[in-house]
């Protein structure tokens, strides 16, 4: 929970999220949880007051609501009081949609909050981002013509007339960091996306995104995308044409980029769990979804925090989904936000 801010610090905005979800009531929970270290900004939580009001009650908290007329008014907001920013557009009556179900209506007022976040950053009334989950198919039955967090906020994030901003996905815990070349597409699609741009890209975005993070020049492994990293062209040729080139090319710019290694081991090596087991990178590459998202997430959903790298603002947000089979039962975990929430206040002081 934050303290009373200094006014005129530009707010990290939190969004509702699907409001048939858990992504609520966690974000509450990790509100009334988390200490702001000093120096940090205050939190905004944008959404529809009625659903901020129920997620509170679904959480098993106290606390009064605040109704900002715009994010800014967050720092003037008392500690233990909810500071709540609804933007225009909001459709009536959100809170009556049943919880647990895809909604329309949910999904659209999902997109408005992201959208209208993004805009309040754009204009300074914002100073970081941290969205609780949406649904994919809420949003798709909205009519929203993107597939996540990571294909909207690029959108959002390009100047008209300009060119969209070259993103990447990272998801992060404190034993483990993986970047993805590909995001949400099908596989057969990523396949065809492994190309030597695409890959050098995706290097040069982590080289300079984790220094943010206080690592002046990371250990970069790069899984292979084929079995054994193709075994030099046996079980595939993309580490050959693709993956060793690009390699090659951040290595003559003074990246410290290793490998292609196999997917099946990398990601051993790479954990950190000290003392016994220093990781040997600071983060690996990998080329698909779920090549480098099932590593992070069998170590603890509940601690991993996904990270838009290469937008102009901070993002993080929690690794997990809406959680319709359990939201309202007071069984959803907010530790995933909280992280996110811890994260988001590192990367919007340094």
């Amino acid at each position: 929970m934050t303290p009373l801010a200094k006014p005129g610090m530009k707010p990290l905005l939190i969004t509702q999220g699907d409001a048939c979800g858990i992504g609520p009531e966690v974000a509450v929970a990790a509100w009334a949880a988390e200490q702001a270290p000093p120096g940090a900004p205050p939190l905004c939580l944008v959404g529809d007051l009625a659903v901020w009001r129920r997620a509170l009650r679904l959480a098993g908290l106290d606390f009064p609501t605040a109704l900002l007329d715009d994010p800014s008014q967050a720092a003037h907001v008392p500690a233990r009081c909810l500071p709540v920013w609804q933007p225009s557009g909001m459709a009536p009556g959100l809170v009556e949609e049943p919880l647990g179900q895809i909604s329309a209506r949910a999904g659209a007022a999902a997109a408005r909050c992201i959208e209208a976040a993004v805009a309040a950053i754009q204009s300074g009334q914002g100073g970081g981002l941290v969205t609780a989950p949406i649904h994919k198919e809420a949003l798709h039955a909205a009519g929203v013509p993107f597939p996540g967090h990571t294909e909207m906020l690029q959108a959002l994030a390009t100047p008209a007339g300009g060119s969209a901003p070259p993103v990447r996905m990272m998801l992060a815990n404190e034993e483990l960091r993986t970047v993805l070349v590909t995001i949400h597409v099908s596989l057969r699609q990523a396949i065809e996306q492994v190309t030597t741009a695409a890959v050098l890209q995706t290097l040069r975005i982590t080289q300079d995104s984790l220094r943010r993070f206080g690592i002046r020049m990371p250990r970069i492994a790069v899984a292979g995308l084929n079995p054994h990293a193709g075994e030099g062209g046996l079980f595939g040729d993309e580490e050959l044409r693709e993956i060793i080139p690009a390699i090659e090319a951040a290595r003559a710019e003074g990246i410290d980029a290793q490998g292609p290694f196999p997917p099946d081991t990398v990601f051993m090596r790479a954990r950190h769990a000290p003392p016994h087991h220093p990781g040997a990178f600071d983060v690996v590459v990998a080329m698909t979804h779920d090549h480098g998202l099932i590593p992070v997430k069998y170590l603890g959903v509940e601690q991993g925090v996904n990270v838009t790298l290469g937008l102009p603002f901070v993002r993080t947000s929690p690794d997990h989904g809406t959680a319709f089979d359990i939201v309202g039962r007071g069984l959803a975990d907010a530790s995933s936000m909280r992280a996110a929430l811890r994260m988001a206040w590192q990367l919007c002081s340094d």
